[in-house]
């Protein structure tokens, strides 16, 4: 410590406790001596250390360029009276420095004293200064970019367009920032756009080849995207997105234009155009009364068409029902080939009564004869139409309920037009949503097993049954299992209701088994892709053991269509058969059957289909092919069971044929589980 007056003990032991020991900020007191000169009283470490060639000369301190500018301070200080903080830049051995100064002042012994702290800024300044020379850098490198570029954060949001951006997009700077670039872009480059983005904020840059990005005026441009990742301390919430304009020149734009927006075969709009121009339509007349028409044009049996005279007569065929509907394009309405042999009309400014006169029209220019080769062929038509604004205001709403009235038109006679009402959603069959509820139908407890006895023929008794799923939802109520089991089977749901299934049958023949009811079987149908998985049989192996149960209490039903491979099958079956399971072909004779695949495979019981059974006691051929395979059965050591068993007649046949077992509605219908409890328990 440096003390030139030694001015008392108290103000000594202060300014220790306070000021000496910091590190950060240069402090220094500075008084008056006798002779009205100023001094300097004290200075802490941190302003010895940096001023330690001077410092320890008072007078020559006092006379340098650090005091000079300390001297204005203190004056400018005593002029103003009031505790003051400086921003100074200081020229100290031949370096620039800044500093924050301030300035405070008391009194000792009469005598004014000035409390000097300078924290030194310089670093900082510095650091300051090199970010901002990077950052010019950056806007200097972007903004003169030759290719568009935007930053875009992890929300999808722009905050920031280069100039060239805005130009080749044609937005104004306001248009673009602080909104998605989701909203500029084709909704079938969307996903792939997702997926682009998502890889760059996970650090890794990424490409999109061929992205539709909507320009100011409506029209899309085809452009080549590179997303470049922003890294900050190892996190990436932004990234850079360069955008390249993919069409070369003005003939090649016009070309692709045209293959874009245009059918090949017909010449007329396609889908897409379909879905921009609809989609302009609905934003030009939005808040307007105007009504706008949309009306889905489907060809009645052209599928036959096809198949009966090939593709190519198919393809001339659609070009003379597109002749046809040409002539009745004006500027009130447009004329898009949907896909196949659908078409589209919009018609725009038409009313209830005039869309219908229109599609009259239509209809009766189609049921004129139409000449392939010289040979005359009559095609129909069916019509469905929705309405702007009475049948809602978005795009795809409109679209989706001439859809469901197209739909009802088909299913209700064909060759006449309908018009959507609010009804026909409850005949549609939307198998999207309905796919998202079967996702849910376990959780939500929707899913339930009735149970159809299997009947001994000749004792007359029940000692099994076969467990058959059924889905009560809140939305569409009881589902036929004709319509959700291929929906599950499709989409993969399957396997999970499969496991269900499986584990709620053992539960079920545990709670008999608690019980002290007798023993009986319960068979199960298994899904192809179930059968097909390779742990299928150490699932079986593991809910047996589970619930403690004896093998041959479970049935699992195979159908011959998840028999195609013959070495796979038969690995699996063993494996089966070697739990102890029974294993029984479900509607026998309707797939792949095959009198090698009975003596192979380790089979225990054939389910003869309904259909060989239904009409036998009238039909001498279903009599005699049932009758065949009972025996055949029975030659091969194999149990027998008709299914779709309904008039007693059929079960004479059956019993005169020496069949053990039949199912059907004329011994039960499928019932819940109490009622299985309280007739045959």
């Amino acid at each position: 410590m440096y003390n030139s007056d030694k001015r008392g003990l108290a103000i000594h032991n202060y300014l220790v406790d306070l000021i000496h020991e910091n590190s950060f900020l240069y402090t220094l007191l500075i008084g008056k001596n006798q002779k009205n000169e100023f001094s300097i009283i004290y200075v802490n470490n941190a302003a010895a250390n940096f001023f330690t060639n001077t410092i320890q000369n008072s007078q020559q301190f006092l006379s340098g360029e650090v005091w000079n500018e300390l001297y204005l301070l203190i004056n400018i200080y005593l002029t103003q009276k009031q505790n003051k903080f400086y921003n100074i830049p200081i020229i100290y051995q031949d370096s620039l420095h800044i500093f924050d100064i301030s300035i405070v002042s008391f009194q000792d012994k009469a005598n004014e004293v000035f409390g000097i702290t300078m924290n030194n800024r310089t670093e900082n300044e510095k650091e300051k200064l090199a970010l901002t020379n990077i950052k010019e850098k950056y806007y200097s490198l972007v903004d003169n970019n030759t290719d568009p570029v935007l930053l875009i954060d992890e929300k999808g949001i722009i905050h920031y367009s280069n100039p060239i951006a805005l130009k080749i997009l044609g937005y104004s700077l306001e248009r673009l920032l602080e909104h998605s670039i989701e909203h500029l872009i084709e909704e079938n480059s969307v996903r792939s756009f997702k997926i682009m983005m998502k890889q760059s904020l996970s650090g890794y840059a990424s490409e999109m080849q061929n992205c539709l990005i909507q320009h100011e005026k409506g029209h899309y441009l085809h452009l080549y995207l590179k997303a470049i990742p922003v890294q900050h301390q190892d996190n990436v919430k932004e990234f850079h997105l360069v955008l390249r304009d993919t069409t070369v020149n003005s003939e090649e734009k016009d070309q692709l234009y045209f293959l874009a927006y245009h059918d090949h075969l017909t010449g007329l709009w396609n889908r897409r155009a379909l879905k921009e121009h609809l989609r302009e339509k609905l934003i030009q007349e939005d808040g307007l009364t105007n009504e706008i028409a949309i009306l889905r044009i489907d060809l009645d049996r052209f599928k036959l068409i096809n198949e009966s005279l090939g593709y190519n007569y198919g393809d001339e065929l659609l070009k003379k029902i597109a002749d046809r509907l040409i002539p009745y394009i004006d500027k009130s309405n447009n004329l898009y080939r949907q896909s196949g042999d659908e078409f589209v009309y919009i018609l725009k400014g038409k009313s209830r009564e005039e869309t219908s006169l229109f599609a009259e029209s239509i209809l009766k220019e189609l049921s004129k004869p139409i000449y392939l080769d010289h040979q005359e062929y009559f095609v129909t038509a069916s019509i469905g139409i929705s309405m702007f604004p009475s049948d809602g205001k978005k795009m795809d709403e409109l679209l989706i309920k001439a859809d469901q009235a197209l739909y009802i038109a088909k299913d209700r006679g064909r060759a006449h037009y309908r018009f959507y009402q609010e009804q026909m959603n409850l005949s549609f069959p939307n198998e999207v949503l309905m796919e998202s509820h079967l996702r849910r139908a376990i959780e939500k407890e929707e899913l339930s097993i009735h149970f159809q006895p299997q009947v001994n023929l000749v004792t007359g008794e029940t000692n099994s049954f076969e467990a058959l799923l059924r889905w009560n939802n809140r939305k569409f109520g009881y589902v036929t299992p004709m319509q959700f089991i291929p929906l599950a089977e499709e989409s993969g749901i399957i396997m999970q209701i499969g496991d269900w299934v499986l584990d709620e049958v053992c539960k079920q023949l545990k709670c008999w088994q608690k019980k002290g009811y007798r023993p009986v079987r319960i068979a199960v149908n298994i899904s192809p892709k179930q059968f097909k998985q390779e742990n299928f049989a150490l699932k079986i192996r593991e809910k047996l053991n589970k619930y403690q149960l004896s093998p041959n209490s479970l049935e699992v039903e195979i159908t011959e269509s998840a028999m195609t491979d013959m070495q796979d099958t038969f690995t699996m079956l063993k494996e089966l058969k070697d739990i102890g399971v029974i294993i029984s072909i479900d509607d026998f004779g309707t797939g792949y059957s095959s009198l090698s695949y009975l003596k192979k495979y380790p089979i225990d019981i054939i389910k003869i289909d309904q259909s060989f059974i239904k009409d036998i006691e009238i039909d001498e051929k279903n009599a005699a092919i049932a009758t065949t395979i009972i025996q055949l059965a029975h030659s091969l050591g194999m149990e027998v069971i008709a299914e779709g068993v309904e008039k007693d007649r059929q079960v004479e046949i059956l019993k005169e044929a020496n069949c053990q077992k039949a199912q059907g509605y004329y011994f039960s219908r499928p019932v819940p589980i109490d009622a299985i409890d309280s007739i045959y328990m």
